[in-house]
């Protein structure tokens, strides 16, 4: 799993239909010190995050399998929601 902070919303009017009821969030990737990368992804939003709220998500088949009566077209699905960031130094 890695780190995101959402910061936006994504609206289709077209899309897939296994999306069909499935919120699409624009989420920057951060490190473990919340320091954002620059890259934007697109994510299906199982936990309906909103804005600026820190995230940690998966990519590839895990992504596909966080909804478990879909099978979703989608690379990146947000699958928690971050209340505390523990990170020690080593």
């Amino acid at each position: 799993m890695r780190l995101g902070k959402v910061v936006g919303k994504v609206w289709a009017t077209v899309k897939d239909p296994q999306l069909a009821a499935v919120k699409l969030a624009l989420m920057e990737v951060v490190d473990e010190n919340q320091t954002g990368t620059g890259k934007i992804l697109i994510a299906a939003d199982t936990i309906g995050a909103g804005d600026g709220d820190l995230v940690f998500w998966v990519s590839g088949g895990e992504a596909v399998r966080a909804f478990p009566d879909k099978n979703i077209p989608s690379d990146v699905t947000i699958v928690g929601l971050v209340d505390h960031l523990n990170v020690s130094a080593s």
